[in-house]
């Protein structure tokens, strides 16, 4: 579930390209690790709303996710069976996150592709220069517009909020370096 609506068929090219893209996000090993992305980031919302204040970061793969903050395992156990339940529910957007780091880097490629295009043709250093305010500008301009695109993304390739029939296996509390840290993994 999740992926890119496939165009009607005068766009023939594009529907095969799209097909394959779409394929490819359904393969299982990719449909696990979308979902247990999707499932962290809905755990660090609600424990960011249950336990305000606290810093948690997260990360996933095909057999589960890390989440990274100061939080007991209890309280990490009832927020990925919330997050489970609240998705299975209807609750799909809880799987885009504003600080996941699709975002950052669809905004770091965007804000660079700007920044390339203003000093595309330029050889000395004196036109590189003469038109920095212009790859500034195309820069901020491309942030702006990379926003939106960072969560489409997310939504569309990086995570899924359609959880399936996953479920909760084990949670182990670890650290990550000086960190407090709770292994969630998944199966299904």
């Amino acid at each position: 579930v999740g992926g890119f609506p496939l165009p009607g068929s005068q766009f023939s090219i594009l529907d095969s390209r799209f097909t394959m893209l779409n394929t490819f996000l359904q393969h299982p090993i990719i449909s696990r690790i979308r979902r247990n992305h999707g499932l962290e980031h809905a755990t660090i919302h609600i424990l960011s709303k249950n336990h305000p204040g606290k810093a948690i970061a997260g990360h996933s793969d095909a057999g589960g996710f890390w989440l990274i903050g100061d939080l007991d395992t209890e309280q990490v156990r009832a927020g990925v069976q919330q997050a489970l339940t609240r998705m299975r529910n209807g609750e799909h957007k809880l799987a885009v996150h504003p600080n996941c780091g699709t975002n950052f880097v669809t905004s770091g490629m965007a804000a660079g592709l700007g920044a390339v295009l203003a000093l595309f043709g330029a050889r000395r250093w004196r036109d590189k220069l003469y038109r920095l305010p212009l790859a500034m500008s195309l820069a901020t301009l491309a942030l702006i517009f990379a926003h939106p695109l960072g969560f489409l993304v997310q939504e569309r390739l990086t995570t899924s909020g359609h959880p399936g029939d996953m479920e909760i296996v084990e949670i182990i509390p670890t650290r990550r370096g000086r960190f407090k840290a709770h292994r969630v993994v998944t199966r299904g």
